[in-house]
């Protein structure tokens, strides 16, 4: 099927001098010449792995057939750090030459020179023409938006189409969309380009906002009322944006302090006495009076250093429609350079009430329907904007997912605070919190983190430790496993030896072992009181061997744990159980490395490769994520199985773990969207850290046999799940569902 060709790779690479362009950005380029034989006419997999410093790198293959380097022939392929990296090339005559270029983006600080990426895999194989077609059309299917979840033979039939309406060959058709399913759009490189090709294009024409504003009617013409304080450092453009917006229908109050400079005040009046929509009122109006005088159906502040997007309030409007319930409105926002260029954009997760206790990753401008705002009727309207973050807390528990309205896309552009202003805010923000645990949450101790760097609103990151109920509660943890005494023996050495938790027992659910050394060790640890070997004499069935332990387990807590896990924190099991007691959580995942200490699990993303992926997978371990989301407990939809919690009576209520469809994979993901849609919600905290050595106990996915059950247990969680795999709410539209690092689509 295939035949490998080697490139034989000098140690040291060359640097791209990228004539003053790459470093201003901190990225660094090198260069390799092709050594090895070069390929002929036909079908390859470029296969490429590398360590490197930095935070992202991009291998780029430049190839000559005769007449120079063809940028069309060019193949671009994202790099895992330490993994290797496969795309499949077609080159339509023989090659003469080959240049590869490896592009470091920078984590902070400019990559050094000297840092050249240490290439420790690069070849070319040669492909039977079927087996790439069946290749690229796999991929198709799991990772391009047009092909998602079809059968191979409609994903064909799908490409023939395209090639006549296009005049060009199936092939040609082919290669494109799957190159496009390599695209990768970093948030700090790739945002212009993704603001010129993708948020262009979406944008409406003024007929298209004409005709929706002549369908609405009166009575759902949704009035928005907004307030602006009056402060020396006011932005006019702030004004501007408001009066510049498509949708008209709205209200703003400007607050005039008594300290804003005489200069400010006749513009000001000036302002008002030509927009009628705009009024001045005193500093210490109250929010009841607004709340009494107008009818405002939403209500919401505008900080005085930034500005609305033209169609802000219209797209608003259109998601409202589409959610009447709504009760709290918020957007994607991106911050202003000093020459008023858009930049570090936020592409925020839907309503996730956990990740609000570690940060207020929603943001200062978001709107609130009127009447949850009642409780605040005395505070000073000049108040409002500062505190937003205490309101949130204040319906952290109370709005269900379906009142809370997150528009994706980026409506609000904000100027970066003044240090001083910014110290006022996280002081404001840190007290509301420890007043919200105080009394929502009682006995919860609130630690304060690093400043997340990355969220230009609110960036104190917090940890809130929660307290274990008295007595603890017993956790089983259940391990399944087949020989593979190894792992095992780390495992359960690793559990016993170094976890703090003072009640809980674990489970060995022997499956079939035959291993004289592993039979030896099972003899052995049960010496220990806190163990148990339990039986399981039928082929491998992870969702049966499990469902079986939860039956013979003792605790109100059941624990789901590899036999390829080590503990690596005291606390891991402590941290968990404190989440796990909460009435209103579900499951709760840890945060896991690979043995080089890469994120191997940072919580489960739906619909990354089609199904489900891991979030951030082969980041660094010290990397803070997209948003900070690597270092805080937050809601997901889904966490892996490896290392979950959950208590056992949510278990046995949505019928455990599913035996006939799901043998071996994705039985986790079906397991937390069942217990999502029971009305539990999901966590993953990153302070319960262990290793996982992925896999070591049944092995890869390397047979027919393996493969074709794989992909029938991916068909069944499209068929089970639909669209709900697509639109995860712990994630953004755009981002991607092809890359597990956050990057753009």
């Amino acid at each position: 099927m295939f035949r490998s060709l080697t490139c034989c790779v000098p140690k040291i690479l060359e640097p791209i001098d990228s004539g003053g362009s790459a470093p201003e950005r901190g990225e660094r380029s090198y260069r390799v010449a092709w050594q090895g034989r070069l390929p002929r006419r036909g079908w390859y997999m470029l296969e490429f792995a590398a360590d490197f410093t930095g935070r992202a790198a991009n291998l780029t293959l430049h190839v000559d057939c005769g007449a120079g380097t063809d940028p069309a022939l060019s193949v671009s392929l994202p790099v895992k750090r330490g993994r290797v990296a496969k795309r499949v090339c077609y080159f339509p005559e023989p090659v003469r030459e080959l240049m590869l270029e490896v592009s470091i983006a920078p984590d902070g600080q400019p990559v050094p020179v000297a840092a050249a990426p240490k290439i420790s895999h690069c070849c070319l194989a040669w492909l039977a023409p079927h087996f790439a077609r069946d290749r690229i059309c796999q991929r198709l299917a799991n990772m391009h938006h047009r092909y998602r979840g079809l059968e191979r033979r409609a994903v064909v039939e799908s490409l023939r189409g395209e090639a006549a309406e296009q005049g060009r060959t199936r092939r040609a058709v082919a290669l494109s969309r799957y190159a496009e399913t390599f695209h990768k759009r970093r948030p700090d490189a790739g945002y212009q380009p993704w603001l010129a090709q993708v948020e262009a294009e979406s944008l409406p024409r003024p007929s298209e906002v004409a005709d929706y504003l002549a369908t609405l009617a009166m009575p759902t013409q949704f009035l928005f009322h907004l307030h602006l304080p009056a402060t020396e450092a006011l932005d006019w453009r702030a004004l501007q944006s408001l009066r510049q917006q498509s949708y008209p229908h709205w209200r703003l109050v400007v607050t005039a302090e008594v300290d804003v400079p005489a200069a400010v005040q006749p513009e000001l009046e000036q302002i008002a006495a030509a927009e009628e929509r705009i009024s001045i009122l005193p500093g210490d109006t109250r929010l009841g009076d607004l709340l009494e005088a107008e009818r405002g159906d939403f209500i919401a502040s505008l900080p005085y250093t930034g500005r609305l997007a033209q169609h802000a309030l219209y797209y608003i409007v259109h998601e409202i429609e589409q959610k009447p319930n709504g009760k709290l409105v918020y957007s994607d926002a991106d911050s202003l350079n000093r020459v008023g260029g858009r930049e570090e954009p936020l592409f925020k997760p839907g309503w996730n009430p956990d990740l609000l206790l570690a940060y207020n990753y929603i943001g200062n401008v978001c709107l609130f329907r009127r009447q949850v705002l009642d409780a605040g009727r005395s505070m000073p309207l000049r108040s409002l904007s500062d505190e937003v973050y205490r309101m949130l807390l204040e319906v952290r528990e109370r709005l269900e997912q379906e009142e809370v309205v997150h528009v994706p896309r980026v409506l609000y552009h904000q100027k970066p605070l003044s240090e001083a202003a910014l110290a006022a805010r996280y002081r404001a923000e840190k007290e509301a919190l420890a007043d919200h645990l105080e009394t929502q949450l009682p006995g919860a101790r609130m630690e304060v983190g690093q400043v997340n760097q990355n969220f230009m609103d609110s960036a104190t990151m917090v940890r809130c430790r929660l307290p274990i109920p008295a007595p603890s509660p017993l956790v089983s943890l259940l391990v399944p496993t087949r020989d593979g005494i190894e792992f095992l023996r780390l495992c359960l050495d690793s559990i016993l030896a170094l976890t703090d938790y003072p009640n809980f027992e674990v489970l060995v659910l022997d499956n079939q072992s035959r291993c004289r050394e592993t039979l030896d060790y099972l003899q052995e640890v049960v010496a220990d009181p806190r163990v148990r070997v339990v039986r399981w004499d039928y082929p491998f069935n992870y969702s049966a061997i499990n469902n079986f332990g939860a039956q013979a387990a003792r605790g109100e807590i059941l624990g789901l744990i590899n036999n390829d896990i080590e503990v690596i924190s005291a606390d891991w099991l402590t941290e968990m159980v404190s989440h796990a007691c909460r009435p209103e959580i579900g499951c709760v995942g840890a945060k896991l490395y690979y043995a080089n200490d890469t994120v191997q699990h940072g919580g489960v993303i739906l619909g990354i490769g089609g199904t489900a992926g891991h979030s951030h997978k082969y980041a660094r371990r010290d990397e803070p994520g997209y948003m900070g989301r690597l270092q805080v407990v937050q809601n997901l939809s889904a966490v892996t199985g490896a290392c979950l919690l959950l208590r056992k009576s949510i278990f046995d209520e949505v019928g455990g773990l599913d035996e006939e469809n799901l043998a071996v994979a994705y039985n986790d993901v079906d397991l937390c969207l069942k217990v999502r849609e029971a009305g539990y919600r999901n966590l993953w905290t990153p302070y319960a850290e262990l290793y996982h050595h992925e896999s070591l106990s049944r092995g890869a996915d390397d047979t027919f046999r393996k493969r074709r059950r794989a992909q029938r247990e991916a068909e069944y969680m499209r068929k089970r799940w639909g669209q709900a795999l697509d639109s995860d709410p712990a994630y953004n539209p755009n981002l991607t569902l092809i890359y597990e690092d956050f990057s753009l689509k």
